[in-house]
């Protein structure tokens, strides 16, 4: 059972939609919250992600992040800095698609029973980690950067923000629980 399944119970078509409009409001509202970094921003958008992919599971985590992403090829400002369909077509593309995995990779684990704040901390630095492999492989293909470039520029700038997010993903969802518990 998800933490969402556990606070919501309702399988009704109307709440999934609600829940995942939600989630696509709350990823709207992390991607504004942006530290500017060339050649891509920081944002709150992997705490956000994983967050989600933890607490929805599997199924209704990547939907969620698919429909952010829809929403955003469609021309709205819910990306980064109000970035939108240029957004697919830019240095920070291959990210936007490891978000799908990301959640997917948070969400199986949720779906597992995973709950502890230790299990979610390491689900969420493997999620983390597995990001950067569209998120440089797309700049690596189709920008012609090479391995030392991306490392340094594209990848070790962010570690430690990473981390920090993961562990704050790990703490919101791990909290979760321990209210639902308490109830």
């Amino acid at each position: 059972m998800t933490l969402s399944k556990a606070l919501v119970p309702s399988t009704s078509f109307a709440t999934r939609a609600a829940m995942v409009l939600g989630g696509t409001a709350l990823l709207a509202a992390a991607s504004q919250i942006s530290v500017p970094m060339f050649p891509v921003p920081m944002t709150l958008q992997t705490l956000a992600v994983l967050a989600i992919g933890m607490t929805f599971g599997l199924r209704m985590g990547v939907l969620t992040v698919l429909a952010w992403l829809g929403e955003a090829f469609a021309g709205l400002p819910v990306l980064a800095n109000g970035g939108s369909t240029a957004s697919f077509f830019g240095p920070t593309a291959g990210f936007l698609f490891g978000f799908v995995i990301m959640a997917g990779i948070a969400g199986y684990a949720a779906d597992r029973g995973i709950k502890s704040f230790l299990g979610l901390a390491v689900v969420a630095l493997i999620a983390s980690v597995v990001l950067y492999i569209p998120g440089l492989a797309y700049p690596a293909a189709v920008m012609g950067k090479s391995m030392p470039e991306l490392v340094s520029g594209w990848m070790a700038p962010f570690l430690i923000g990473d981390a920090v997010k993961a562990i704050l993903a790990a703490l919101i969802v791990s909290g979760g629980w321990a209210a639902f518990a308490k109830r």
